[in-house]
């Protein structure tokens, strides 16, 4: 993101009504909510995992969607530039991998929806997030994806229930890119090919 121009910051994406600053604002802000997470209590034990966390309720509603909308707008406006915006993202994610790397394994944290997760399991969701906004920006700006192979790895498995994941996809004859891209609603996908995705166990996320 730090080479995009001027003009291109002002792009529209398919995620409505942002645009492509408004985007990386918005997954900036995701990422941003860990440092007051991780400062405060710990509760006592995690009840949601990250399948869990992207179920049809409240968080998705419209006037949640409403107010998701403006603070990403709200903090692009923020910014000088999309230069300035690019620079604050990259140092958000990093003080936010400093934070997560001091704490032990087994960590719980609140969400800001209230849900008592392990840390291991939000930062699915936040990849989740990177990864699939990465394909909504590259798009937007007419690029390459450049979702790491990683990144696809964790998102499938997510989506298809574990590391067997990679057999299933075989199955549907997609590649990993266009499956990703059909379960998160990326590209068009028929009745028939949810129906085949449903018979592998597929996991269909709720996604704002």
């Amino acid at each position: 993101m730090t080479g995009v121009s001027a003009a291109e910051w002002h792009l529209p994406t398919r995620c409505t009504p942002w645009t492509v600053s408004d985007l990386l604002a918005h997954v900036r802000v995701v990422i941003a909510w860990l440092p007051g997470m991780l400062a405060a209590p710990a509760p006592i034990r995690a009840e949601v995992s990250a399948v869990e966390y992207y179920r049809p309720d409240d968080r998705f509603a419209p006037d949640a969607n409403a107010a998701r909308i403006a603070l990403a707008q709200d903090h692009a406006a923020d910014q000088l530039s999309g230069a300035a915006l690019a620079e604050d993202f990259n140092t958000t994610w990093q003080q936010v991998d400093q934070l997560c790397q001091a704490e032990p394994e087994g960590r719980v944290v609140r969400t800001r929806h209230g849900d008592p997760m392990l840390l291991s399991e939000f930062l699915l969701t936040r990849v989740v997030e990177v990864a699939v906004h990465g394909l909504d920006l590259a798009d937007a700006l007419g690029r390459e994806p450049w979702l790491t192979p990683q990144a696809a790895d964790v998102v499938q498995d997510l989506l298809l229930g574990g590391p067997d994941g990679a057999a299933a996809l075989g199955k549907l004859g997609w590649g990993q890119l266009r499956f990703l891209r059909k379960a998160t609603g990326r590209e068009p996908i028929t009745k028939e090919e949810a129906l085949e995705v449903d018979r592998l166990d597929g996991r269909w996320l709720t996604l704002g």
